[in-house]
């Protein structure tokens, strides 16, 4: 049984899926050939076998995750199970808290969908003179 552990493969695209980082395999798989993600600082393909004490950079979106892999997992389980599979450096923490609010203190959009209807476009005049 022991055995049978040792020579499971962890697939780099399957831990980040197990871990919640992408919602599907698939966009794992993806953020990894776009370039999105780098194990130990060199760019991977999909099928990269993880192992413990390697550092993953994950970017997605605006934000930039450098974690270290302290537990390995192919079956996706709950958020609880999962954060306990890797740990955050501190200086990704804090990078991603002033991003954020870097993002929180931009004005938001005026309209968010649709074409502005008549009211709107006469409040947008009277707001503009």
């Amino acid at each position: 049984m022991d055995k049978m552990k040792e020579e499971e493969k962890f697939r780099v695209d399957k831990w980040l899926f197990a871990t919640r980082f992408f919602k599907t395999r698939s966009l794992a798989a993806e953020a990894i050939e776009k370039g999105r993600v780098t194990l130990n600082e060199v760019r991977v393909k999909p099928a990269k076998i993880v192992s413990v004490g390697d550092r993953l950079s994950i970017r997605i979106g605006n934000y930039q995750y450098v974690v270290e892999i302290l537990g390995l997992s192919n079956k996706r389980g709950s958020a609880a199970i999962a954060q306990q599979l890797y740990r955050e450096t501190d200086e990704s923490r804090e990078q991603r808290e002033i991003i954020s609010a870097r993002i929180k203190a931009q004005p938001q959009p005026f309209y968010t969908k649709g074409r502005p209807t008549k009211r709107d476009r006469r409040n947008i005049e009277r707001f503009k003179s």
